[in-house]
């Protein structure tokens, strides 16, 4: 009752916030979408109009070419003046969901009744990034708090480096030492963009890591519940990895993605006493290869927190290895449907399908990770080979406003708020040959509740959720991580 009350707190003060006049002098009203664009009236033109040029501004580090690859016009293309709007509003869309800009501003400026150009006014993100870094290791915030009593044991942390566009290319170098709960390395080149016609690119990294803790399997006396083992004066898992990628996007909106990764997993004695099927082999020590393929789809107005479009990738991997040997099948999608100018509906899928159905334990994970869970059993981990969730939400933007900047920046003047209310239910089913003494696998599974949404500047999202479960569970669920 006290997490009701508060989120019913919350609620009201969203309330009088949106029925009082002059919030502050510190406040503006803010777009009412982050890829709203302005054109002028479609009866000033002609049937159809010429584009005279395209113009860009306000980028330092970005290489024009990587700008225009995300345009949906071309210097002295013919359209029809009526598909304008939806080009523009296209272009910025494009634009935004490259992560490299905080702001795009774009337009038709008439030079007559058939001719326009269009000027793109950009304002670039900071690339650069040394940052500390500090994690919690769980698998959800709530998990963390009250299960694990916030235990700082339980956190990492250290040096996150991360330089964006590099090159100006929309390549990233990230290079992470940390330390803390997980010791590890691991170092990692991306660029989506590595030939002149902008299609073809590569992803490679390495690293390693290491934990005195360990989740040895599903704890016998709990049911849905981790079991660890620790050990003060040993590592009980050391793992090595290397991956390459090679990226094909011959459209604006379609990415296809071939993988090929190699790693090798030493786990201690004791957690292969703990769970002797922790590896298929009954052992302590595993190889494995993967090669993977997945086709993406994206066609979203605002990624990070999309409010009309839809989004989609169908993956297919095999795994080659002496402790792990599979096929796997998955697939999600994202559907969003504006209802109203302030208020919209989200469904959202995905499944996993992996064969053959009896597997060790590292290769048995489903739901309860940060990838793929319920709203309500962020508590529990369900274990499965096969399986999905179904996610239906409602939500009403209440609150839209910028707040001034400390920083002295022009590309950082403004920090912009999104505030929505929401309402949501979902639906979830783990198949698994031997289940135990699970409550939650091999049925229908249900949660409902109600949350409110914060979106800020750099894809940030708050997400404040009251939900309940059809084991009779409810509480208020925080999370930080964007949803699949």
């Amino acid at each position: 009752m006290r997490n009701l009350g508060r989120i019913l707190f919350l609620l009201t003060i969203l309330f009088l916030c949106t029925h009082i006049n002059g919030f502050s002098q510190l406040i503006e009203k803010a777009p009412p979408s982050p890829v709203a664009v302005h054109t002028p009236p479609v009866d000033s033109f002609s049937a159809s109009v010429v584009i005279s040029d395209i113009v860009l501004t306000g980028f330092k580090k970005t290489k024009p070419y990587i700008i225009q690859r995300e345009v949906a016009f071309k210097k002295g293309q013919t359209i029809s003046s009526t598909e304008l709007p939806d080009k523009l509003k296209l272009s910025k869309q494009q634009l935004m969901n490259t992560s490299l800009f905080v702001d795009v501003d774009i337009k038709a400026v008439k030079i007559d009744s058939e001719h326009v150009f269009i000027d793109i006014h950009v304002k670039e993100r900071w690339y650069l990034f040394p940052i500390p870094y500090f994690r919690i290791v769980s698998r959800n915030f709530n998990t963390w708090w009250v299960e694990e009593n916030h235990s700082l044991d339980r956190v990492e942390y250290g040096l996150k480096f991360m330089q964006n566009n590099v090159s100006g290319r929309n390549d990233n170098l990230n290079l992470w030492m940390v330390g803390g709960y997980t010791q590890q390395f691991s170092l990692r080149y991306d660029n989506p963009n590595i030939d002149n016609k902008l299609k073809n690119g590569i992803n490679v990294g390495f690293g390693f890591r290491r934990n005195r803790e360990l989740n040895y399997g599903m704890d016998s006396a709990r049911p849905n519940k981790i079991g660890y083992v620790k050990q003060e004066d040993r590592f009980l898992i050391n793992e090595n990895y290397v991956d390459f990628a090679y990226t094909y996007r011959p459209a604006i909106r379609t990415r296809h993605t071939f993988r090929a990764s190699y790693g090798n997993i030493t786990v201690d004695d004791s957690v292969v006493k703990l769970n002797p099927t922790y590896f298929a082999h009954y052992g302590t020590h595993s190889r494995y290869f993967d090669l993977s393929y997945n086709l993406s789809y994206t066609n979203l107005d605002y990624a990070p927190y999309p409010l009309k479009g839809f989004s989609g990738d169908a993956g297919l991997n095999k795994r080659f290895g002496n402790g792990s040997n599979y096929w796997q099948l998955n697939g999600r999608g994202n559907y969003n449907i504006k209802l109203s100018p302030t208020s919209y509906v989200q469904l959202q899928a995905a499944g996993v399908l992996r064969f053959p159905y009896h597997q060790p334990y590292i290769s048995n994970n489903l739901l309860g990770s940060p990838s793929l869970y319920m709203r309500g059993l962020e508590y529990y981990v369900i274990e499965g080979v096969a399986g999905g969730v179904a996610r239906a939400t409602i939500k009403n933007e209440v609150l839209s406003f910028n707040i001034n900047s400390p920083l002295k920046s022009k590309t950082h003047d403004k920090i912009p708020f999104r505030v929505f209310l929401k309402a949501f239910g979902d639906l979830g089913y783990s198949y698994t040959p031997n289940y135990g003494i699970s409550r939650l696998n091999n049925k229908l599974l249900r949660t409902w509740g109600f949350g409110i949404d914060i979106v800020t500047f750099y894809d940030v999202v708050l997400r404040f959720e009251y939900s309940y479960n059809q084991l009779g569970d409810n509480s208020l669920f925080f999370h930080t991580q964007n949803e699949w």
